[in-house]
C-alpha cells in the first residue's frame, strides 16, 4: 500500500526555479542548473529539481514589470482541460511529448523532476467547456466560481461535491506520472488567504489530490503552498501532505527570518515521519525578484549562517532558489557541509530550548541512545543587532549528564572546540544575526 511515507523519508532537499527566473525558466535553464546539481551537489544529498510556477504560459514575462501573472492567459492545455509545457520555452515537450523528456534527461543526471501547479482547473477550460478524461463531465461542471486565488487569475477551484471533480485530479496526477514527476508543488492551497474567514478552505481538495497521488502508481512529494499554515489544522496536514509551508513567500530581509524562530517553535511537535513544515526556500546568492531583474541577495553571510543552521536543527525541506551555476564558493561550502547536512536528515527530536530579543536556543539529537552517550546538537542564534556572548547552561538539556565530560565540535567550522562538562554553561561569542551550529559527544 502507498505511504507518503515513500516520497519523503527525510525531508526533501532540491533547487527551485522561482526565486531567480520568477515565472519565466525555459528548459535550457533548468538544465543547466540539472547539471550544476549532479556535478556538484548531489552526492551531498541534494536531488530535486523543481520548475515553479507558469510553465504552460508561452508569454508568460513578456508584461513584467507591469504584470507578473498575464490576465487571462492562453496558456497551453490538451483537450481533457490539463495544462502542458509551453513548447517554445520547452521544446523537448512538442509532439504530445510533456515533461517527459525533460523528465528522462534530469533522472539520467540521478536526480528527481518536480513541477508546480495551482490548485484547481484553469479558468479558460472552464469558460470553453472542455472535457474531463474518461468522464461525461465538462470543466465548468466541476469549476467552483467562487473559489479563486487572491494573487493568481488562472484557475476557479473545484468543488469537489460534484462528480468529475476528483477524476479531473485523477487525470493530471496521471499525466505527471506518465511524464516521470517526483515531487508536485500545489499552490493557492495551503492558505487560501482571498478567504481570511476560512484559511483552510481547499481541505477537500488536499484530500483529492493525495488519492489522485495514491491512485497514479508513482510515488510523488506533495508540497502545499502558501502559508502560513493554520496550526489547528497540523493532524489533516500530516495526514494527507509531505510539506506545508508555515510562512508566506520568504526574502531575504532580517525580520522575515527573525520571524522565522516563532513559526519553527509553533510547528516544532509536527516534523517527521515523511511530513515536513516548510519555511520556504533559500534564498541566497544571485536572485531575480523584481520580475526577472537580477539582484543580490541582501542576507549578510552571518545572516545566511543564521538561516542554514535554523533551517537544518529544524528540519525543514532544503529548496535553493538562485542561479546554481552562479553559486558563490561560501555559499557552495555550507551547502555542502556533510556535517551540517547531517543533522538535516538524521536529527529528531528538535526542540527550541529558549528565545527572548537578544538569543535563541535549539536542541537536537543525533544516533545512539542517552545511556550510550547520545550526541546532542546545539544550534545558538544571535537575534540581536549587535555581536555578542550567547550561552546557557548544559544541564537545561534533557540527557544531558551534569557529570560527563562533552567533546563540542563546531559543525559549520569542522572544528573541534573546548571540552566541556555537563555541569557547565555553554557560551559562544557571535556576530548580530550570526548562528553556531555544535554537536556535543561524549
Amino acid at each position: 500500500m502507498y505511504s507518503k511515507n515513500d516520497a519523503a523519508a527525510r525531508p526533501p532537499m532540491g533547487w527551485n526555479s522561482y526565486d531567480y527566473y520568477n515565472t519565466m525558466v525555459n528548459e535550457k535553464q533548468v538544465r543547466a542548473n540539472a547539471d550544476y546539481m549532479a556535478e556538484n551537489l548531489k552526492e551531498f544529498g541534494w536531488e530535486y529539481v523543481v520548475v515553479d510556477i507558469q510553465w504552460s504560459d508561452p508569454d508568460a514575462g513578456s508584461r513584467n514589470p507591469d504584470v507578473q501573472y498575464i490576465p487571462f492567459s492562453h496558456f497551453c492545455m490538451d483537450e481533457y482541460s490539463r495544462q502542458i509545457p509551453a513548447p517554445n520555452r520547452f521544446p523537448s515537450s512538442e509532439g504530445g511529448r510533456g515533461f517527459k523528456p525533460l523528465a528522462d534527461y534530469i533522472h539520467g543526471l540521478g536526480l528527481k523532476f518536480g513541477i508546480h501547479i495551482m490548485r484547481g482547473i484553469p479558468r479558460r477550460a472552464a469558460h470553453e467547456h472542455l472535457k474531463v478524461l474518461g468522464t461525461d463531465v465538462t470543466a465548468d461542471m466541476i469549476a467552483n466560481p467562487f473559489s479563486i486565488s487572491r494573487w493568481n487569475g488562472d484557475m476557479y477551484g473545484l468543488d469537489m461535491s460534484r462528480d468529475g471533480s476528483q477524476a479531473y485530479y485523477d487525470s493530471i496526477f496521471a499525466l505527471y506520472a506518465s511524464w516521470g514527476v517526483d515531487y508536485v508543488k500545489v499552490d493557492d492551497i495551503c492558505n487560501t488567504n482571498m478567504y481570511p474567514h476560512v484559511p483552510y478552505s481547499a481541505e477537500k481538495e488536499i484530500e483529492a489530490i493525495a488519492l489522485a497521488i495514491e491512485r497514479c502508481g508513482r510515488p510523488m512529494v506533495l508540497s502545499l503552498s502558501p502559508g502560513p499554515a493554520v496550526i489547528e489544522k497540523a493532524w489533516h496536514l500530516e495526514k494527507y501532505a509531505n510539506m506545508w509551508r508555515i510562512t508566506d513567500d520568504f526574502w531575504d530581509d532580517w525580520s522575515l527570518l527573525k520571524a522565522m524562530f516563532e513559526r519553527c517553535e509553533v510547528w516544532q511537535r509536527h516534523v517527521g515521519g515523511g511530513s515536513w513544515p516548510d519555511c520556504d526556500m533559500l534564498p541566497f546568492g544571485k536572485l531575480g525578484w523584481g520580475w526577472g531583474k537580477e539582484r543580490v541577495s541582501r542576507f549578510t553571510r552571518e545572516e545566511e549562517r543564521c538561516m542554514m543552521s535554523l533551517w537544518c536543527i529544524f528540519r525543514s525541506p532544503l529548496m535553493i532558489g538562485t542561479d546554481l551555476t552562479q553559486l558563490d564558493d561560501e555559499v557552495k561550502a555550507m551547502l555542502t557541509n556533510r556535517e551540517a547536512l547531517s543533522v538535516h536528515s538524521y536529527g529528531h527530536g528538535a526542540f527550541q530550548l529558549m528565545r527572548d530579543d537578544r538569543r535563541c536556543v535549539w536542541i537536537s539529537y543525533g544516533r545512539g541512545c542517552p545511556a550510550r552517550g547520545q550526541e546532542v546538537y546545539v544550534a545558538l542564534f544571535n537575534l540581536a543587532d549587535e555581536d555578542g556572548e550567547i550561552g546557557f547552561l548544559l544541564k537545561a538539556v534533557p540527557g544531558i549528564d551534569e557529570g560527563a565530560s562533552y567533546a563540542v565540535r563546531d559543525l559549520w567550522r569542522g572544528t573541534d572546540l573546548f571540552p566541556l562538562s555537563g555541569g557547565a554553561e555553554l557560551s559562544i561569542e557571535l556576530k548580530a544575526h550570526d548562528a553556531a551550529l555544535l554537536k556535543l559527544s561524549q
